[in-house]
């Protein structure tokens, strides 16, 4: 597998030193906007109070980040000047409000937003989230792969890495029901990985994943107690499905609960996280506090993360040491005069 130029520097940007990640999500929309809607008792939730949090969040936990990843309605219009310039900025580009058909979800684009705009603001990096069943009906399976290989089109031409979500979500036939940005609890860690396989195809351009645990996390056990090699056979199979990087996404999962679930990550062969709620969620829960958002955030926040980059620095594998790269590990090419004549650029 070979990496393009743009992409290559991409990724190392978003990237610490060492090549690993330890990036943090506030693009959150509805996991932000709905409970504040809900404390405020208004139709919507106030931009005023959405950016605010989304401040607070870059200005606490950008010391930690090797990267953090933005949205273009909230984070970025407030946040981007007072972005560390020496971590990398990811940009997201799925819509919030997915569309709900009977035979599963179909997933869209942000309105008057795309992998150029991402681009020619400074984007190191786009980010989409595709919900995917492969048990879904078959026509929404071929919507939601041709939606995903647009965008890994638009990303090749670009020249910008394509950070590809997955979650598994409830269909009409299941028990369990929601519509929230949660993980589902009673998933099936075959489909997990079944999709992440199905996205592999060289045809999405997909640069790193970011991934659900194939186990609900609150049923990980810790690294060691009875049923971890099961777990630890499940996040091997992921490893192999993805044959790229790949890095761990929390899903709204707690703090310990996220932690275990890196460690059978790592053990696998991420390279490390991209996480927002079990980062933040419990400073969150204090809104519209904003003295005891921050406060939490320095005291428990920062903490939290400084434990899981130990972790990360530890055990995560670089992701330019990644097999699918070579012997060599990723590198540009040609890496000599010809470059100018060999490289493409836009459009190529």
């Amino acid at each position: 597998m070979t990496i393009s130029a743009g992409k290559y520097w991409g990724m190392r940007r978003m990237a610490d030193a060492s090549g690993r990640f330890k990036m943090t999500a506030v693009d959150q929309r509805p996991p932000i906007k709905n409970p504040i809607r809900a404390k405020r008792g208004t139709a919507e939730a106030p931009w005023e109070d959405v950016a605010t949090f989304k401040e607070l969040l870059i200005r606490e936990l950008q010391g930690e980040s090797s990267a953090m990843l933005l949205d273009p309605h909230y984070a970025y219009p407030r946040g981007v000047t007072m972005l560390d310039a020496r971590i990398g900025m990811i940009l997201t580009l799925e819509d919030s409000i997915f569309h709900e058909v009977p035979g599963g979800r179909l997933s869209r684009e942000i309105d008057d937003w795309s992998v150029e705009k991402i681009k020619r603001a400074g984007g190191d990096a786009v980010k989409v989230l595709t919900w995917y069943r492969p048990d879904a009906d078959p026509a929404v399976c071929r919507a939601q792969q041709d939606f995903t290989q647009r965008v890994g089109e638009a990303c090749a031409r670009y020249d910008i890495p394509f950070v590809f979500e997955l979650l598994v979500y409830p269909l009409a036939s299941d028990s369990e029901q929601t519509s929230e940005y949660v993980e589902m609890k009673t998933k099936q860690a075959q489909l997990v990985i079944d999709s992440v396989r199905a996205f592999a195809d060289p045809r999405f351009g997909v640069d790193l994943f970011k991934l659900e645990s194939p186990v609900p996390a609150a049923d990980v056990p810790e690294p060691g107690a009875a049923g971890s090699d099961v777990v630890q056979a499940l996040f091997r199979e992921l490893d192999r499905a993805a044959g790229r990087p790949w890095v761990m996404l929390s899903a709204g999962a707690g703090m310990d609960e996220f932690r275990r679930v890196l460690h059978y990550a790592y053990a696998a062969g991420a390279s490390g996280y991209l996480a927002g709620r079990a980062i933040w969620l419990k400073a969150f829960q204090r809104f519209p506090d904003w003295g005891g958002i921050r406060d939490e955030l320095r005291d428990e926040a920062v903490p939290y993360m400084r434990g899981l980059n130990v972790l990360t620095n530890g055990a995560a594998r670089p992701w330019h040491a990644h097999p699918c790269y070579g012997a060599g590990g990723a590198r540009v090419e040609p890496a000599d005069a010809s470059f100018r004549h060999a490289y493409a650029g836009f459009g190529g």
